[in-house]
C-alpha cells in the first residue's frame, strides 16, 4: 500500500490511535497500532473499536509476539469479512550482523487470505507504468510549478502561514495520477479539530459563493482530523501539454485558499465548542 500519513495519536472513541495514514490509491483509511510487548487483551480491545469506526477499512497490528488467541481471531476476522476490510497481524524483531547498525525486521503472522494476489496485481501494474520515471515526471511538474509562481511574483509565501500552523491548520496542493485530478486539501487538526471544522461549514454558503464553486467537506466525528477539499477531476498531471494550464488553475486556487479561509481561521474561536457527534446529526 501507499501510505500518507495523516496523524498520530489521535483520538478513536475513548482511545489513542498511534498512527492514521490515508491510503493513496483508494483513499481509505489504515490504522497502525503498536506493542512492543506480546498481544494482549488491552490491545486487541483497541484493534476492535478502531476497526468499528465507519472510514477505517485497514488495521495493522504491530507486536513483538502475538498469542496464538490473538492471531486466530485476526485470521477468523479476514474470513467472515469482505475484502474492503483487511487485518494485518505483524511481528518485529531486530537484526544485527556483526557490529551493523541494527535494523528491523517485520513478519507478517497474520493477513487476508487473497493479500498475496492483491500484492501481485498491483506490482504488475506499477510495472506497467514505469514508476520511476512517473515519479520523476511529477517532481518535474511541482518544481516548473513553483517556477512559475516565482515567474508571476507569487513564490508562495503568504501572511496566514503561520497562524495556520499553529492552528493546526494545514493547506496541501496534491496530484493523484490514478483518479485524473489534481486539487487542494485544507486539513484541520488538533484538540478542537471538530468545533473549528463546524464553525467554518456554518459559513459554507458563503464560502462556496466566494469560490464559486462547491468544496468537499469531510468530517471525521470521534477522530481530531477533518479535510475540506477543492478538485479538478478529469485532469491527467501526466500530460505535460496541459502543465500551463493546470499550473494556472493551482495558483489561482491558491491564492483563493488564501483568501476566503485566511481571515475566517485567524478569527476561529472554537474553545468550548459543542459540535454534533455523529454524521447524521450534521
Amino acid at each position: 500500500m501507499t501510505l500518507e500519513l495523516e496523524g498520530q495519536e489521535l483520538n478513536v472513541g475513548n482511545f489513542r490511535a498511534d498512527i492514521l495514514c490515508r491510503n493513496a490509491v483508494d483513499g481509505s483509511r489504515v490504522l497502525i497500532e503498536n506493542q512492543l510487548e506480546r498481544t494482549d487483551h488491552k490491545h486487541f480491545g483497541q484493534v476492535m473499536v478502531y476497526s468499528s469506526s465507519r472510514d477505517i477499512h485497514t488495521v495493522i497490528w504491530i507486536a513483538k509476539e502475538f498469542r496464538a488467541e490473538h492471531r486466530s481471531a485476526l485470521d477468523h476476522f479476514n474470513e467472515i469479512t469482505n475484502e474492503k476490510f483487511r487485518y494485518f497481524g505483524i511481528e518485529v524483531r531486530v537484526w544485527q550482523i556483526g557490529h551493523s547498525v541494527p535494523a528491523p525486521q517485520f513478519e507478517i503472522v497474520s493477513k487476508p487470505k487473497d493479500w498475496r494476489h492483491t500484492i501481485s496485481r498491483n506490482t504488475q501494474r506499477a510495472a506497467s507504468k514505469d514508476t520511476p520515471d512517473l515519479q520523476l515526471q511529477l517532481k518535474r511538474f511541482w518544481t516548473e510549478w513553483s517556477d512559475y509562481m516565482i515567474q508571476i511574483g507569487n513564490p508562495l509565501k503568504y501572511p496566514y502561514l503561520s497562524p495556520w500552523n499553529s492552528l493546526n491548520f494545514d493547506m496541501d496542493a496534491y496530484l493523484a495520477d490514478e483518479k485524473r485530478e489534481i486539487g487542494f486539501k485544507l486539513y484541520i487538526g488538533g484538540e478542537n479539530a471538530m468545533a473549528s471544522f463546524y464553525l467554518l461549514k456554518e459559513q459554507q454558503e458563503e464560502i462556496e459563493r466566494e469560490f464559486g464553486e462547491p468544496l468537499e467537506w469531510d468530517a471525521h466525528p470521534g477522530l481530531e482530523y477533518n479535510w475540506i477539499f477543492l478538485r479538478k477531476t478529469d485532469t491527467d498531471p501526466t500530460d505535460e501539454t496541459d502543465w500551463p494550464n493546470q499550473h494556472e488553475w493551482l495558483a489561482s486556487k491558491l491564492e483563493l485558499f488564501d483568501k476566503v479561509f485566511g481571515p475566517r481561521i485567524k478569527a476561529l474561536n472554537a474553545t468550548n465548542r459543542e459540535f454534533p457527534e455523529d454524521e447524521d446529526e450534521v
